[in-house]
């Protein structure tokens, strides 16, 4: 553990420098220390990319520093996901869409290999897709799962608004869904509250879930963002002196991008 964690801190310092071949030196020690691809993914990838991220958010990095680090770590994680373990195909789907952002990108092409490399069949749609477009896919590719990886906080009433579509809709009523990483690992039952079937904050816990938890799906009751609107249609109509005197609540909860 304690080389692991020194290796970690000089990986650090290649990322921000941007040092390529230190990197790819570092990644090298690591595999010669016994780790195989996908524990290198977790344990020097995938930290480095969330230190990135928060370092980033709270402005102790600029944005050149943000965008050289996260692209050399997704070279990095591209090379290791070449040589990750493959196990026979499970006959299952998984449709992986994520907030437009380079790590947020980075974590769903993570979460896709490695579901790809424990035998689903996985489409990755990437960043900035309209939700109607979404629709469209999982009406034609008809995928068991939908992840939903690396949201924003301004993003979430959309999430929320794709979930209730895809209720309403009905086009794929065995669908789960799945969210992860962003701002649900910030916000305790947010992923919860807006819908989702199921919430983990990394690949290896996703993979996991959805392999123990294939039936899991949200209740209506669970779904408590947005019921404050609905609930208020059908309630008696307050008079003209209370309506001045109590003003409207917002329907959903601000989100502090910046909370660890």
């Amino acid at each position: 553990m304690a080389a692991t964690e020194t290796l970690l801190e000089r990986f650090f310092a290649t990322l921000f420098a941007g040092d390529r071949p230190a990197a790819r030196t570092i990644v090298a020690e690591a595999f010669e220390s016994g780790l195989a691809s996908e524990e290198i993914i977790m344990q020097l990838i995938w930290p480095a990319m969330e230190k990135i991220q928060t370092l980033y958010r709270s402005d102790n990095i600029n944005t050149g520093t943000h965008h050289m680090a996260s692209r050399l770590l997704r070279m990095l994680a591209d090379q290791l996901a070449l040589r990750f373990e493959r196990t026979e195909r499970n006959n299952r789907s998984m449709l992986v869409v994520c907030s437009p952002g380079e790590p947020e990108e980075l974590g769903a092409q993570i979460t896709t290999d490695m579901a790809e490399a424990r035998g689903w069949d996985v489409h990755f749609a990437g960043g900035g897709v309209p939700n109607d477009e979404i629709v469209g896919w999982i009406g034609q590719l008809q995928p068991q799962v939908l992840m939903v990886y690396g949201t924003v906080p301004s993003a979430c009433p959309m999430v929320r608004q794709l979930i209730d579509l895809l209720h309403d809709v009905g086009i794929s009523p065995k669908l789960q869904v799945i969210c992860s990483g962003g701002v649900f690992n910030r916000a305790d039952g947010l992923a919860e509250e807006i819908g989702s079937d199921l919430f983990a904050s990394d690949p290896i816990s996703a993979l996991q879930l959805l392999k123990e938890h294939p039936h899991k799906r949200a209740t209506p009751e669970q779904q408590t963002v947005g019921r404050k609107r609905r609930v208020k249609k059908t309630a008696p109509a307050p008079s003209s002196q209370n309506a001045a005197e109590s003003p409207a609540k917002p329907p959903m909860h601000a989100i502090n991008a910046d909370t660890p």
